[in-house]
């Protein structure tokens, strides 16, 4: 299915049943912006869960913007061994125990709240923009409904999470730039007595040229990411599960020819089949992302290693000009140092186009199943929030199957 074709042209799909009395108001921003936080909070609550489960740091299973246990970790001497073993005092908890025990309860507020905040807010920005900007594309969207009829087209949903992904780029910008300069020593400097403070003097010593240092590929990695997130998710969650039902409810038509002009059996589905395809949607978006993101986050690895040359070379520049010679300088020599490693890593047995991609790709499967349960569920969650804040007074779909009529609420 291509971006042009129009995944909303169903046959035998009704509009919306509803009250005729019954007029629908549009979304308020009040309600975009709970969906957006509730499901940014999930997230994070939810990567904490799984990091914990598989004994692994929380930056390994979802690529929060800053990393909210740096402080913690970087006060703990367990860490500090050449090949520190996993314990129980490595694990979130035992970490946060250690530094509370260490610093006082003042150590929430003042080093693992704002980073957490962040991390809150620019999921929540993310979600919220996509929430008004498909509004604004697809009207149906736009209104206060469970179940919006007709469904966005892909090409709706892969703009409006584009955009989304955009504007969340640029935000999270300054979040970035601290994740990968992030140092031990300058976190644990005195005049920096939280993590407000450590972020206003590292950010005033890199300037606004070093804040953008890379982010063109954060800009590509993000809108693309997002548009192919938000696109999957709609269209499994949507379209996808409409033909479902209608297919799986279908009566074959030996049986359907004895009704005569009996009227169609009204059917009610499973109670089953809305959770999993949500839950379907969410894994598929997932991976869909994943597949998008995994060889850019490959390529900007390798590119931040190189950031205190980039800070160099912007810092003494003059002009605009010469600004951005120093950015195009510093992504040649990434690409040339990442088909030098391809090469050396997977030359030997392919050619040097399919060695740089299987380089970019390595470890995708692992980083994809790491990723996928608290992505999933960030995304179950954002639905079920957005329908809660939906009228669901004597609203639903008819789906008319062959010999049947399935209403779905």
């Amino acid at each position: 299915m291509s971006l042009d074709d129009d995944p909303t042209d169903f046959k035998g799909i009704l509009p919306p049943v509803q009250d005729s009395d019954n007029e629908l108001a549009r979304r308020q921003p009040k309600a975009n912006a709970a969906t957006g936080a509730s499901a940014a909070g999930v997230r994070a609550l939810s990567t904490q869960v799984v990091a914990f489960y598989f004994r692994a740091p929380v930056k390994a299973f979802f690529r929060t913007r800053v990393d909210w246990l740096a402080y913690a970790k970087a006060i703990n001497p367990r860490l500090d061994a050449p090949n520190p073993r996993w314990s129980i005092h490595t694990t979130t908890p035992g970490l946060l125990a250690h530094a509370i025990k260490h610093y006082g309860w003042a150590f929430v507020p003042n080093q693992v709240l704002p980073p957490l905040m962040a991390n809150v807010t620019v999921g929540a920005i993310l979600y919220t923009s996509y929430l008004q900007i498909l509004g604004s594309i697809h009207p149906p969207s736009a209104e206060h409904t469970r179940r919006v009829f007709p469904p966005p087209p892909v090409s709706a949903t892969f703009l409006a999470g584009f955009t989304a992904g955009g504007i969340q780029s640029f935000v999270a910008a300054p979040l970035d730039a601290l994740s990968v300069r992030f140092e031990k020593e300058e976190v644990l400097h005195p005049a920096n007595r939280n993590m407000f403070g450590y972020a206003r003097q590292k950010l005033s010593s890199i300037g606004l040229r070093g804040i953008f240092a890379g982010w063109s590929v954060s800009l590509v990695k993000d809108s693309f990411g997002s548009g192919v997130f938000f696109a999957s998710f709609e269209y499994l969650k949507a379209q996808a599960y409409y033909r479902f039902l209608a297919w799986w409810y279908s009566i074959p038509s030996s049986k359907g020819s004895q009704q005569g002009k009996r009227r169609n059996p009204a059917i009610t589905p499973h109670y089953a089949f809305s959770p999993l395809f949500l839950l379907f949607a969410g894994v598929g978006a997932s991976v869909a992302q994943q597949i998008i993101q995994h060889p850019l986050n490959t390529f900007q690895t390798l590119h931040y290693e190189k950031l205190s040359d980039i800070d160099t070379a912007t810092r003494v520049s003059k002009t605009r000009r010469d600004v951005l010679r120093a950015y195009a300088s510093a992504y040649r020599r990434t690409w040339k140092t990442a088909r030098v490693l391809a090469k050396r890593e997977f030359g030997r047995r392919a050619g040097i186009n399919m060695a740089f991609w299987r380089w970019a790709y390595q470890g995708f499967w692992w980083s994809t199943i790491r990723q996928v349960p608290s992505t999933s569920a960030g995304l179950i969650i954002f639905e079920l929030v957005r329908r809660k804040y939906g009228d669901g007074d004597g609203m639903g779909l008819v789906v008319h199957g062959r010999g049947c009529d399935i209403f779905v609420a």
